[in-house]
């Protein structure tokens, strides 16, 4: 008799409290805007954050409520946006893209290894291992976790080990930053075309017997654009509140360290720079 009490009991609680979960969802239920639908299936479905949002979905309420506009989504043509702007009625918007740097030229052709490093093939695990084996320790390690880590195919290996960006594929999400144990990797503007592709912070020229694209700390670049660039803790750094369309700065750079980042060519030295043409690796550094 007790067990049956107790059965009835919860099942009549359990019942009531159905009943007003019910009564609430019909109460405090709020109709979506069907047309966070419609925007959503518009956009790229790339849940990248480039647009400031956690996804396409909280970025299409968010245009249909008129809290962003088109243009925040960097990912998308310049069809899709006009076109989901045209649907909403609002102004297309305008955002710049950013794009992820990698502050390293060393590929294998023109930077040296000190010891061989045998253990899992990632920059990761390499990382751990006194620093990777490469000579420049600050130097990119080149077994491509950035690679793997980017779900757009927006960084490619070259063939001296060395990640390359696809600026038109780049969705600035930052994976590559988060994969790379050298922190060699860094989200910019795309107009930062004016870009330091070293972090060692060495100096002098005996750094050119492990990489001979490093910076050695000379300083040319500050004294040609005053302002522009200042030298900090042995490298260059570009002050890109400052007008920064010229590549005054790279021209006396002798390693082509500080480069111009032409966006359909890549790279450009300036014309001090050493010009590479060795297309093998280089021999590990002497012992």
């Amino acid at each position: 008799m007790l067990v049956l009490t107790a059965v009835g009991t919860i099942g009549g609680i359990t019942f009531a409290l159905a009943s007003l979960l019910v009564l609430a969802n019909k109460k405090l239920y709020v109709e979506e805007d069907p047309r966070i639908d419609v925007v959503e299936e518009m956009l790229p479905h790339a849940n990248c954050g480039a647009c400031g949002f956690p996804g396409c979905r909280p970025f299409a309420e968010a245009l249909v409520v008129g809290e962003a506009l088109p243009g925040k989504c960097t990912v998308s043509s310049d069809e899709d946006r006009s076109m989901i702007a045209s649907y909403l009625g609002v102004d297309v918007g305008a955002e710049e893209k950013w794009v992820a740097r990698l502050a390293c030229a060393g590929g294998t052709n023109v930077a040296r290894h000190r010891a061989r490093y045998d253990g899992m093939m990632t920059c990761g695990a390499a990382a751990q291992v006194a620093g990777g084996g490469k000579g420049c320790f600050w130097g990119c390690l080149g077994l491509a976790d950035c690679y793997e880590a980017c779900d757009f195919d927006a960084i490619e290996m070259n063939a001296h080990g060395l990640p390359l960006v696809d600026e038109q594929k780049c969705t600035a999400c930052g994976d590559c930053v988060e994969a790379c144990p050298k922190d060699l990797f860094s989200l910019h503007p795309a107009s930062h075309r004016l870009w330091v592709a070293c972090k060692s912070l060495d100096a002098g020229d005996e750094l050119l017997e492990q990489c001979e694209v490093a910076c050695t700390a000379c300083g040319r670049c500050a004294m040609d654009a005053p302002g522009l660039v200042t030298m900090t803790d042995n490298l260059p750094v570009v002050d890109y509140e400052r007008y920064h369309a010229t590549q005054v700065p790279i021209q006396h750079c002798p390693t082509g360290a500080i480069v111009w980042i032409d966006p359909k060519t890549g790279p450009i030295k300036g014309s001090a720079a050493k010009k590479i043409i060795r297309k093998g690796a280089l021999p590990a550094a002497p012992t």
